[in-house]
């Protein structure tokens, strides 16, 4: 579970280490619907990209998180990002988070497989016996999909988080632990294959 570069390959999306490089691409993902609009997500401003990348590689560095860049195999476009986060090296944990993607790949296979291939590395191989998701309470969205995973709602937590702009948060935490592994990668796979039965 070290927070070292590694990319993971599927039939729609790579997921590769999130560098500088990556900037002027995230930049226009995150332009594709003005994601940067929801107050509920953490979408980067185009204005404000740097600093959002300054501290998700300023995570990685303090071991904190493995962040990706999300590439889109059919076009090579960069269309979001995502990280392992939370890493509970002690009690074999992490959470997937930090997710988002351009708007014309929402609703695609693209979130299904980024989910198969995280999911499949956290539990075949960094051992791993829970993963977790947490989302805003107003991001109803973001819940139905996590939901469609497989994963099961935990808690609620409230006034989780002070955000930015000051809002208090409620955070809704779901989880996938061990055993249900085998019957959600079966679901996801079957998931990701009627896509590409399209």
């Amino acid at each position: 579970m070290q927070p070292s570069s590694f990319t993971l390959q599927g039939h729609y999306v790579s997921l590769e280490p999130l560098t500088q490089q990556h900037l002027p691409e995230i930049q226009m993902a995150a332009a594709d619907g003005e994601l940067w609009k929801l107050f509920f997500t953490s979408v980067p401003h185009p204005d404000n990209a740097q600093n959002w990348l300054n501290i998700a590689l300023e995570m990685q560095e303090q071991t904190k998180a493995i962040p990706f860049a999300i590439r889109e195999k059919a076009t090579g476009q960069i269309v979001g990002s995502t990280r392992y986060c939370n890493i509970d090296h002690n009690n074999k944990r992490l959470e997937i988070g930090y997710t988002w993607y351009a708007q014309r790949v929402q609703r695609s296979a693209i979130n299904t497989e980024c989910k198969l291939l995280l999911l499949t590395h956290a539990f075949e191989q960094f051992g791993c016996i829970a993963v977790e998701f947490r989302t805003d309470w107003f991001n109803h969205r973001s819940q139905a999909a996590i939901e469609r995973l497989g994963a099961k709602r935990d808690a609620v937590l409230r006034n989780h988080m002070i955000l930015p702009d000051g809002r208090v948060r409620d955070t809704v935490v779901y989880s996938i632990i061990e055993n249900e592994w085998p019957g959600v990668k079966q679901n996801l796979q079957y998931m990701r294959d009627k896509y590409q039965a399209k």
